[in-house]
């Protein structure tokens, strides 16, 4: 818990007080005093998300709107995405590039017909904003959205939940957009999350958020879920978290995020650090973004050595439990010639070596609905 002096100087979403109600255990993360776990625990609200549904707080992210006649090629001059090509009410998932091809953020950009919808992460969005004001030209209006809470409800039953409120969300598919009313309340909605499950992400006015959460957590199928799960399901499904699997010292070829990096936009470059990017695509990187299974039950944390032999190859830089696993699991970068899935490598905890084996990502099918 954080102690109330601490609590004081920490920022806090709209459904702060009724995560307080639920009972959740509250930690300081990215500014803001948010819930880490409920009564009921992280092992059991991360099966429950896979089971059935979880309503998570993310109000803490960025929310942006980018409008301009010519918005898509102007945010296409920061990252490698195809943002030109987005449909109407389509969604993508990019990086902004620093001049070396490293990872500022990561993000969501969708297109909402008449402007950009942007999600970027909490600890960046201050950055993000300031590096949008210096980079855009004066005709694209960048308005952040502070009022807007963000919710997400995850899991293979969210459909059916939002569905009784909303029949036509069942019909979105995976990184769709749609303005939706639920419960009278104008949101916006797109069919995408971060833990490998079907899903919603609930854009809504933060001075309706804690009614609607309610309305949420009403439902037989629906659980509150707090940060510690979305780390272990996050994890289990291969996706990076900034700070961590990416950074400024990793270009998206060595994070394994070459899917993301639109095919125009290989060819022609024309985004920060696109020599370096384009020249790892053609001749390949150093090192890479894998998947690591420990032997036995000990978990392997981030920064945790890996080795072949006495030689050090790499390191942990996400690790934990996988509760639909039953075991721990991590992820890390090694170097390009032990990335082969089933390499035997060591991982150092507590100076003593570890067996552990490369294994692909993710560690859990995913269940995006693509119609």
């Amino acid at each position: 818990m954080t102690s109330s002096s601490d609590s004081a100087a920490l920022k806090t979403t709209p459904l702060h007080a009724l995560h307080l109600a639920l009972g959740a255990k509250m930690v300081p993360f990215a500014g803001y005093d948010m819930p880490v776990q409920y009564p009921t625990g992280i092992l059991t609200e991360h099966l429950h998300c896979r089971a059935a549904a979880g309503l998570f707080d993310v109000s803490h992210m960025g929310q942006l709107r980018l409008t301009g006649r010519h918005a898509a090629q102007a945010l296409e001059a920061l990252v490698p995405a195809d943002i030109q090509a987005l449909e109407p009410m389509r969604q993508r998932y990019t990086q902004f590039t620093d001049a070396n091809g490293g990872i500022l953020d990561d993000l969501m950009v969708t297109n909402a017909g008449d402007h950009l919808f942007l999600v970027v992460n909490a600890d960046c969005k201050d950055a993000d904003l300031a590096h949008l004001q210096a980079k855009l030209p004066g005709v694209i209006a960048i308005k952040p959205l502070p009022d807007q809470a963000l919710l997400a409800l995850q899991g293979p039953k969210a459909v059916t939940v939002l569905a009784r409120m909303a029949p036509e969300v069942a019909r979105m598919k995976f990184m769709s957009a749609a303005e939706v009313t639920l419960e009278g309340v104008t949101c916006f909605v797109t069919r995408s999350g971060y833990t490998g499950e079907d899903g919603y992400e609930i854009s809504i006015p933060a001075e309706k958020a804690v009614a609607f959460a309610k309305r949420l957590l009403d439902q037989p199928e629906v659980k509150p879920i707090g940060l510690g799960a979305r780390d272990s399901l996050r994890l289990e499904a291969g996706l990076c978290l900034y700070g961590h699997d990416i950074d400024t010292t990793t270009s998206p070829v060595e994070a394994d995020l070459v899917w993301s990096i639109g095919k125009r936009r290989r060819a022609e470059g024309g985004f920060p650090g696109a020599a370096r990017i384009q020249r790892e695509l053609k001749e390949g990187t150093s090192r890479k973004r894998v998947g690591i299974l420990p032997a036995g039950r000990a978990p392997v944390r981030d920064g945790t050595e890996l080795m072949a032999g006495a030689k050090r190859i790499g390191k942990v830089t996400s690790g934990g439990f996988g509760p639909s696993l039953g075991g721990p699991l991590a992820m890390g970068y090694v170097e390009t010639g032990f990335a082969k899935p089933s390499q035997e490598l060591e991982a150092i905890v507590r100076g003593k070596p570890l067996p552990v084996q490369v294994a692909p990502l993710p560690f859990v099918k995913t269940s995006y609905y693509r119609g």
